[in-house]
């Protein structure tokens, strides 16, 4: 069956905030329309985090293809009353015709190095600022979660139940492919599957049991409507619910067809052992045990650690808010202006000025250090920013499937030191350095801006 193509995505110009149209306005007033480059960048890990996996890039490049202002934007605006007539008048034609360079998804990702650079007229950069770091922050935030409930897991799949616990539905979407792309198994996500791809994976809820008047003509009814399911069996006793399995296994015989049980609540270890010795113990080998409720990445390694028989998890609040790390220290600082360098300067948000290149340097076939370093410096190593776009249009092959994305992750991330792929937070962290050249170019900058302020 071939996957649907993606639907549009409305390329919503007013998503966006309000200082972003006020500096442009003040730009287009006082001629402020040379290039810009701007980068894109986490400037800090989590503190349980040893990396991150990029994720968002298809999104933002959607919405820069598509970006444009509707007249009813306009009659919006212009009820504000803090907007000039000759302002929107070129509101009204802004197209993004820049260019974009950016680290491929599922690229695992360090503090501070450039996700994404774009380039571009002043105020077409500054406009998209918002909508840029909401889909890149978003997207890599779960898969950097995704990531750590797939490694707690191992070889064991883990799916993404998590949608109705995401900020908005529509973050349930990109968080099912983002999670996808870092390595879990699927998603009960049925819109991320028709739109992207990712595998569907589902069972029955609590709601199904109760609706009938005795749990074994539930447990009945649903594996004789759908063939190879998972059965819950937590809703009212876990040990009854298996026995009732083993019940319907006895009386349909060759016809019992049941893939899995799910359990969703209580002691998951515990219960999980009892369940694999009832179902062993009535010849019921094949069915596999499934667990979810509560579950996240320490959890799941525990249950791991200590042999649970258990066959699959699904997990839902951990990925969607992504409990241990809720949010990335991202940001989107201007780098370069009219050809010449830009940085900040604040204490701890300091910023490297110019054009840029992040260098991953190998040794023995693994990684051992990335170098930031200014884009046409010509050092050893793999960069790791890539054109995808120019003219505000996607390059020709930089559109690779979800699958092709997903294995991208897997080699990557096989390339690192084990000490930084594990859960635990590493006693020496990966090492990222900043080449000499822009250290000095940056020094220089900083001494003249100093003495100008």
């Amino acid at each position: 069956m071939t996957v649907p193509a993606r639907d549009s995505v409305p390329a919503d110009a007013l998503l966006t905030d309000l200082y972003q149209l006020s500096m442009m306005q003040a730009y287009w007033e006082h001629g402020l329309t040379e290039t810009a480059t701007f980068d894109l960048i986490c400037r800090r890990l989590p503190p349980n985090r040893n990396l991150l996996i990029a994720c968002g890039l298809e999104a933002a490049l959607d919405y820069l293809e598509g970006m444009a202002v509707t007249a009813a934007d306009l009659e919006y605006l212009a009820s504000l009353n803090r907007f000039s007539m000759d302002f929107l008048d070129r509101l009204e034609r802004l197209r993004f015709q820049g260019e974009v360079r950016a680290v491929p998804e599922g690229t695992p990702v360090f503090g501070n190095e450039p996700i994404l650079e774009v380039t571009a007229a002043l105020p077409e950069a500054q406009i998209v600022e918002t909508y840029l770091l909401s889909a890149i922050h978003h997207q890599t935030m779960a898969a950097s979660a995704a990531y750590r409930l797939a490694t707690a897991a191992e070889v064991t799949p883990v799916v993404d139940f998590g949608t109705r616990h995401t900020q908005g539905a529509a973050a349930g979407v990109d968080t099912a492919r983002a999670a996808y792309i870092a390595g879990m198994a699927g998603t009960s996500n049925v819109a991320a599957g028709r739109r992207f791809g990712v595998p569907v994976s589902g069972t029955m809820a609590h709601s199904y049991i109760q609706a009938h008047e005795r749990e074994s003509d539930a447990l009945a009814s649903f594996a004789t409507t759908h063939h190879g399911t998972t059965l819950l069996v937590d809703t009212y006793d876990i040990r009854r619910g298996v026995g009732l399995v083993i019940d319907l296994a006895e009386r349909q015989g060759n016809d019992f067809d049941v893939a899995a049980i799910r359990i969703d609540s209580g002691d998951l270890e515990a219960s999980a052992r009892m369940a694999r010795e009832m179902l062993d113990g009535a010849g019921l080998a094949s069915v596999r045990i499934i667990v979810s409720g509560d579950l996240d990445a320490e959890r799941i390694a525990a249950l791991v650690d200590a042999g649970a028989p258990i066959d699959g998890y699904g997990v839902g609040t951990a990925l969607a808010v992504s409990t241990d790390a809720p949010y990335l220290d991202t940001a989107y600082k201007m780098a370069e202006y009219a050809g010449q360098g830009r940085m900040k300067l604040a204490a701890s948000k300091r910023t490297w000025p110019g054009r840029k290149q992040v260098f991953r340097q190998f040794e023995n076939g693994l990684a051992v250090r990335d170098v930031l370093a200014a884009a046409d410096e010509p050092l050893d190593g793999r960069p790791l920013l890539q054109p995808v776009m120019t003219g505000g249009q996607r390059l020709d092959g930089t559109q690779p499937n979800l699958k092709a994305i997903r294995r991208h992750a897997k080699q990557s991330l096989a390339e690192l030191p084990q000490r930084v792929t594990g859960l635990a937070p590493a006693e020496r962290p990966y090492q990222v350095t900043v080449s000499d050249k822009l250290k000095r170019t940056a020094g220089a900058l900083e001494r003249r801006l100093r003495a100008e302020a």
